[in-house]
């Protein structure tokens, strides 16, 4: 049944919800890593804007059909490989089918444990609310399962996530188990994958660089947007010539993400004699506006060439439709749904 795959090759698998603009962070954390993974020839790649999971959140369509492009534009200027299959969520209708077919197999009680919809219980909870399901909506609540169908539907055995999503694939992976043992052997289970080393970087006013905070840099703004947006990184009060700490450094954290190691350590140096703040501000700016010079062209161009960038989206959805279709066919007869002759 589903279960053939080349085992020498992995399969890989990661999405991206559609909500907002790209930052330097996102570009640090999520894909900047992709990208180099998408260019490793001995594993197959799938990359998808997570379209419908971003309904969950947004009530504004155009914000939805807006970040589409700029995240698809983002991760092409990036220079995601022409091999990885780059996909929208809402072109492969599978995906939905065989989270309906999930849905019946999970147990509620799964449900209930998961982190986001804790946090919702216990956010009504801590303001009193005597509903503690007021405000969540049946898409957050169901939200595992159709990340569990995103990942089974292309058989990924590896799914690169933060801290934050383990908890998902833990929960992919125990749907896939009950409906295998139910079913017979149909879905390969996947293990998360998460980077010990992406970096987490601090935003314009020290936080975590967050949407949700406001504090963040887009990942190509023009120029003196850029200019401006470093300007106003939070320091402390210390004046040029007395030695600083590196490592508490906003500043520091933003160039040691983008620069190679010998790079950091001259910087590092540079803090210990005393860099004035307004000097450091300066050369992170230029460094960071040189290493985006080029993307930032290229995103510009995909910016303005929307049927471009929707031609490859299709081309993406074909080849991951080539997957979906022929799989599901094999979920439906698994489950009962047969022709009669």
């Amino acid at each position: 049944m589903g279960m053939q795959r080349d085992t020498s090759v992995d399969t890989v698998l990661t999405g991206i919800t559609t909500t907002g603009t790209p930052h330097i962070g996102n570009y640090v954390g999520a894909i900047r890593p992709a990208v180099i993974a998408s260019h490793n020839s001995s594993a197959t790649s799938f990359y998808f804007l997570a379209d419908y999971h971003s309904l969950v959140k947004s009530g504004d369509p155009a914000k939805v059909a807006t970040s589409t492009l700029e995240i698809a534009a983002s991760w092409i200027a990036s220079g995601l490989s022409p091999e990885a299959t780059l996909y929208r969520q809402s072109d492969v209708p599978e995906i939905m089918e065989l989270a309906w077919i999930l849905t019946c197999m999970t147990a509620k009680g799964l449900m209930n444990r998961a982190h986001a919809y804790k946090a919702a219980i216990a956010d009504n909870e801590a303001s009193g609310n005597k509903d503690p399901d007021k405000g969540i909506n049946m898409g957050l609540f169901c939200y595992p399962v159709l990340m569990a169908a995103d990942i089974l539907m292309f058989k990924a055995n590896k799914v690169p996530v933060g801290k934050d999503q383990i908890q998902h694939v833990e929960m992919a992976r125990d749907i896939a188990g009950r409906f295998n043992h139910h079913y017979g052997e149909t879905f390969i289970l996947p293990e998360a994958v998460v980077s010990q080393n992406a970096a987490v970087l601090p935003g314009l006013d020290g936080r975590k660089m967050s949407k949700s905070y406001g504090n963040t840099i887009p990942l190509f703004s023009e120029e003196k947007a850029l200019r401006k947006m470093i300007m106003k990184i939070k320091t402390n009060s210390q004046e040029p010539g007395d030695p600083k700490d590196p490592d508490i450094s906003s500043l520091f954290s933003i160039y040691r993400a983008f620069s190679s190691e010998e790079e950091s350590l001259l910087i590092r140096q540079q803090y210990l004699e005393g860099i004035g703040w307004g000097e450091m501000k300066k050369t992170l700016f230029e460094y960071l506006n040189e290493k985006l010079k080029e993307p930032r062209k290229e995103y510009k161009r995909l910016m303005s060439e929307p049927d471009y960038v929707e031609s490859l989206l299709q081309q993406g959805a074909s080849k991951a439709r080539g997957v979906s279709q022929p799989f599901i066919g094999e979920i439906r007869a698994a489950v009962g749904l047969r022709s009669l002759c």
